[in-house]
């Protein structure tokens, strides 16, 4: 009988260290956030009506989607033939590095928007807490497009399999991560009043 050994953290040691870091530098930013606007509710509460939550709530739905191709892709290597494996899981990478592209255009008409009504950084606090945590957000979705793209390459050429798909896990823990600080950043920028 073939059992699969689960090793877990799945992927590299070292991207648990850059995970754990990334996830402490953002939770430093969400406590500034929080602590800011309990000193200025009604300001904040304002300024959250100037945000648009479609858009917010459409690159939520984006990102846990493309979370759920990164998974897939991941399933297929672990589970199929190598010829098979390789093709659908480059299908699945590509699809969740299309809907990171969206979720990109979409956050930029968004920072477009709000810089052509005249609101940018010095605006008040809120917007200077909304423009620093999306923007470098935005900046971990694009780095992490990247590495899905690199790990795309390498599943077209059948460069993971069963027993070796440790860079793919990797990259998909990265990429995981970035969802999870979306899934925090919308309900605490756009929602929570």
């Amino acid at each position: 009988m073939n059992k699969i050994k689960l090793k877990y953290p799945p992927g590299d040691f070292a991207i648990w260290m850059i995970i754990y870091i990334e996830l402490l530098t953002f939770g430093l930013f969400f406590l500034g956030y929080i602590y800011s606007r309990r000193a200025d509710v009604e300001l904040f509460n304002a300024s959250q009506l100037l945000l648009d939550q479609r858009s917010g709530f459409i690159n939520t739905v984006l990102l846990i989607t493309s979370s759920f191709f990164v998974v897939k892709a991941v399933e297929a290597i672990k589970t199929m033939e190598l010829k098979k494996a390789s093709k659908y899981a480059s299908n699945w990478l590509l699809s969740a590095i299309g809907f990171g592209g969206i979720f990109l255009v979409i956050k930029m008409g968004e920072f477009i928007s709000k810089y052509q009504d005249g609101i940018n950084l010095s605006t008040n606090k809120f917007f200077m807490f909304y423009f620093l945590l999306t923007m470098f957000h935005f900046l971990h979705v694009l780095l992490g497009m990247i590495i899905l793209f690199n790990l795309y390459l390498k599943t077209k050429i059948q460069g993971y399999t069963k027993e070796d798909h440790r860079g793919l896990e990797t990259g998909a823990s990265y990429w995981h991560m970035v969802d999870l600080l979306w899934i925090v950043l919308f309900p605490l920028i756009y929602i929570i009043r």
